[in-house]
């Protein structure tokens, strides 16, 4: 494994970037190019050197071929993005069916065919960048509206078994577990969780 030189001082903007390629002279041209643009760059010459790398640099950006030794670089990405968030751009030497078949989804934000010269690897870094941006936000919100689901559900069912135990109407119910919430310092998703338990526990002690 190759390791650029020292770069100059991390200015605004700048990232981490890992770099796989099996032949070293297209290493060498992004090590040099990416330097000299600011960033921080970091190369490898197989797919198991880039999962195994990725781990320890912790990079912002991926720029990986696709065909390189004991693992291609969309499975070498897919490894990745199992442990890592973290955008990639592949490079491949032709753009054909079957590999923008494999590029639809997960981390890969962006396609380079060789040969490519440093204005399109600036815009292609800028494109994925954004697009990861922007993925993140879409991810984020789906995973927070599906929090706000669960809690609701969990809510509902706590306000039933305090109704049920209690003989009280919804809203009474509702006040209830606030108050009891702010009461203890707790949140109202903890406390409606514990009635919940609690009623489980009194179903099983009336049909023993």
């Amino acid at each position: 494994m190759s390791q650029s030189v020292s770069p100059p001082p991390v200015a605004t903007g700048t990232l981490r970037i890992l770099v796989a390629d099996d032949e070293r002279e297209i290493r060498e041209f992004f090590q040099e190019m990416l330097t000299r643009i600011g960033h921080q760059a970091f190369a490898v010459s197989t797919g198991r050197e880039l999962v195994d790398t990725a781990r320890q640099v912790k990079p912002d950006l991926i720029i990986t071929d696709v065909v390189m030794p004991e693992l291609d670089g969309i499975d070498a990405a897919s490894e990745i993005g199992t442990e890592q968030d973290v955008p990639v751009i592949l490079v491949s030497a032709r753009e054909d069916p079957e590999l923008l078949s494999r590029i639809g989804t997960g981390h890969i934000m962006n396609l380079l065919i060789k040969p490519v010269r440093e204005a399109e690897v600036r815009a292609a870094i800028a494109v994925a960048m954004r697009r990861f941006q922007q993925y993140r936000e879409v991810r984020d919100e789906a995973t927070n509206l599906r929090q706000a689901l669960e809690n609701r559900k969990l809510l509902e069912r706590a306000k039933g078994a305090v109704m049920r135990r209690l003989h009280v109407d919804e809203p009474e119910a509702l006040q209830r577990l606030k108050k009891m919430a702010s009461h203890h310092n707790r949140k109202l998703t903890d406390v409606a969780e514990e009635v919940i338990n609690a009623e489980q526990i009194f179903y099983r002690l009336e049909n023993l």
